[in-house]
């Protein structure tokens, strides 16, 4: 196997860049893949993935971490998944009547959420959250939705409104979204005082890789929206098959009324879901006498790759322990980092930090403020050792051998990074522009 490493340079991977900037704006299909969140000339185009490595254009062998954007927690090209897909593939993917995949699958995806009755399949994160979100104004009445204070949650123009990337969603719209923080119950009884009850649904992460709830917040979470008679809907995009298969709301004993699920739980293959109380999801059925939700009608939501590749996920899950290996590798990942970073000097200003299978880095200023440019010196040096990632995600493919290969990088690039420090500033050490916050108003600092 290749041994991770970037001297072969971006050549091809820059020129096939420039050209997707031609094609496709923002020179990606996801804001999270785009070149400015990279170091400038330094965007690999990838290739070929196996396991934890990928090589691109160039030639050059990374070890990733981020993982297909958390969608891949077994390994690219994990065999027990592509057997499956291989075996669905042959006989047809998309049919006009539903297939006996689809009996199994929801079976399979109810087995593991107590609290859910009924699942719709997709294919993005955003048709779930969003058909939550219609689901719940049409049990209320009610047109607002309050979200807590963390990333992201939909592509569409409920969550996207509330963004500082919210150009071309109508003024009405952004009002109808209330943010309140996490861990604060107080910021959410606000919310809901101030709207005169017409809150629809309360939308969140039961936790995040830097954010664990304290104790009695989901409770008191979930206590409010029973008194309000609002919805609980808990988005475990990134939680499901990384905190567990059965997702956050297993680990902390909280139910919501409706759940949304994606990445993992297909191993990078694309499928998502929307689960919930029979007497919600069933609105957008046949079996109610209520005027009827138009909830998810997707034409690839059902195909049979993915939903073989999910039921491949499952007996992996099951069969094996994918999130104790992760927790196991991130552990040691941030014992190895956090050292370096101590005998170095600098551990006030870089620290992989989080749940240790979703970790990310600190990247701080001489002041000790987080920094963009310093947060793309570090990911300069460690693309040339063959680290790739803008943060410390793991996988269960990632092995021991791996994690120190990026620990030894790490100490390499905090050298670096020490040097920076002392001279006030990453100018002399940083090739090109720092990147930039994904969802910002205006393509500046990192036009074109």
């Amino acid at each position: 196997m290749d041994v991770p490493g970037s001297g072969r340079g971006f050549e091809r991977s820059s020129a096939l860049q420039r050209r997707l900037h031609e094609l496709v704006p923002g020179g990606a299909h996801t804001y999270a893949r785009g070149s400015d969140q990279y170091p400038e000339g330094m965007a690999p185009i990838l290739v070929r993935g196996d396991g934890c490595r990928v090589w691109d254009a160039d030639g050059n062998c990374f070890i990733e971490y981020g993982m297909g954007l958390r969608s891949v927690t077994l390994g690219h090209g994990y065999r027990p998944v592509l057997d499956a897909v291989h075996k669905a593939l042959a006989d047809g993917v998309n049919f006009s009547r539903p297939t006996g995949l689809e009996v199994a699958a929801a079976e399979d995806f109810l087995s593991l959420v107590p609290g859910a009755d009924m699942v719709k399949f997709a294919k993005n994160g955003s048709d779930a959250t969003t058909a939550a979100i219609r689901l719940a104004r049409a049990v209320t009445g009610r047109d607002m939705v309050a979200v807590c204070d963390q990333p992201f949650f939909s592509a569409d123009d409920w969550f996207i409104g509330a963004v500082e990337m919210n150009s071309g969603v109508p003024e009405a719209t952004r009002n109808q979204t209330v943010r309140f923080q996490f861990n604060d119950l107080d910021s959410l009884r606000l919310r809901f005082a101030e709207s005169g009850g017409q809150i629809a649904c309360v939308v969140m992460e039961a936790a995040t890789a830097l954010a664990e709830p304290e104790p009695g917040f989901l409770e008191g979470v979930r206590a409010l929206c029973d008194a309000h008679g609002s919805l609980l809907v808990f988005d475990e995009m990134i939680t499901g098959f990384r905190w567990s298969a059965s997702g956050a709301q297993t680990v902390y004993g909280v139910r919501p009324d409706l759940s949304c699920w994606g990445k993992a739980m297909g191993n990078g293959f694309p499928i998502s879901a929307l689960a919930g109380r029979r007497e919600l999801m069933e609105l957008g059925g046949l079996n109610t006498e209520s005027p009827r939700v138009f909830l998810l009608s997707t034409t690839h939501g059902p195909e049979t790759v993915s939903l073989a590749a999910f039921r491949a996920v499952v007996r992996a899950y099951a069969d094996g322990d994918p999130v104790g290996i992760m927790e196991r590798r991130g552990t040691l990942l941030a014992d190895g980092v956090n050292t370096a970073a101590r005998e170095l000097g600098v551990e006030e200003f870089v620290a992989a930090i989080g749940r240790p299978s979703c970790m990310v880095f600190t990247t701080r200023d001489p002041d000790g403020r987080p920094s963009q440019p310093f947060r793309t010196l570090f990911m300069q040096e460690l693309l040339r050792r063959g680290v790739l990632g803008q943060s410390f995600v793991i996988s269960a493919a990632h092995t021991v051998a791996d994690v120190e290969h990026t620990v030894a990088a790490t100490r390499e690039a905090l050298k670096i990074y020490r040097r920076a420090l002392e001279d006030g500033g990453v100018d002399r050490f940083l090739d090109g522009r720092p990147v930039a916050p994904a969802l910002r108003s205006l393509a500046s600092p990192r036009q074109l």
